[in-house]
C-alpha cells in the first residue's frame, strides 16, 4: 500500500468514489432524506492544487483518501460558514481558535475492505504532517449517527469534542485536533 499526495490524474477516480460512497455514513432511513458531503471535479482539482488531498492506493487503485483545507476553500458551504462563526467565538482553556490557525479536516474515506487495518491512523497522521506547517489545529464535524467515525476520531486520532450543534435538523459533534505533537 502506498500513501501519497493526490495528483490531477486521480480526479476521475476520486469523483467516482465520491459519487459511489458519499452516503456511506448514512443508514438506509437517513439516506432518503439527507445528503452526504460531495466534491465535484473542480473542487477536487483545487484541493489537489492548493489544499491537501492524500490517497492510499493498492495496485494502482485508490482505496482511501483524506482531505484538509483552508476556510477559504470550505467557507462557501452553509455548514462551514456556521462552523467558522462558531469557532471564532470559542475560548478553549489556553487556545483561541481562528480562521488562520485552524483548517477544516475531512472527509476521510476508507474502502470497507481496508477498514480496521491501521489505514485510518496512517492517513490522519499524514494529513497532520502536511497541515502542521500552516495550521496548529484541525477542526472536523461528525454526525451523531456516525458512531464508527466518531469512535475512530476520538479513540484512534485522539480528537477532542469541543462542541455539539444542530444544522438542518441533524446533530453533529465538533472535534478538534492538535497538528503538533503535544508533550
Amino acid at each position: 500500500m502506498k500513501i501519497r499526495a493526490a495528483h490531477a490524474t486521480d480526479i476521475s477516480a476520486l469523483a467516482q468514489l465520491e459519487q459511489t460512497y458519499q452516503q456511506d455514513e448514512l443508514s438506509q432511513n437517513q439516506a432518503t432524506k439527507l445528503q452526504g458531503q460531495s466534491f465535484n471535479h473542480n473542487d477536487l482539482a483545487r484541493l489537489i492544487e492548493k489544499e491537501y488531498l492524500w490517497v492510499a492506493e493498492v495496485e494502482s487503485h485508490i482505496v482511501a483518501y483524506v482531505i484538509a483545507g483552508s476556510w477559504a476553500f470550505f467557507e462557501h458551504g452553509p455548514i462551514y460558514q456556521m462552523l467558522l462563526r462558531r469557532i471564532q467565538h470559542m475560548e478553549l482553556e489556553s487556545i483561541t481558535l481562528t480562521k488562520d490557525n485552524t483548517c477544516q479536516y475531512g472527509p476521510i474515506w476508507i474502502h470497507p475492505s481496508y477498514r480496521g487495518k491501521g489505514l485510518f491512523n496512517n492517513l490522519v497522521n499524514q494529513i497532520k504532517q502536511q497541515v502542521v506547517k500552516k495550521y496548529p489545529y484541525m477542526i472536523t464535524f461528525i454526525s451523531d449517527e456516525n458512531e464508527r467515525s466518531f469512535a475512530a476520531h476520538t479513540q484512534k486520532a485522539a480528537m477532542q469534542v469541543i462542541d455539539f450543534f444542530t444544522f438542518e435538523d441533524r446533530d453533529y459533534y465538533l472535534l478538534l485536533s492538535h497538528t503538533r505533537d503535544e508533550a
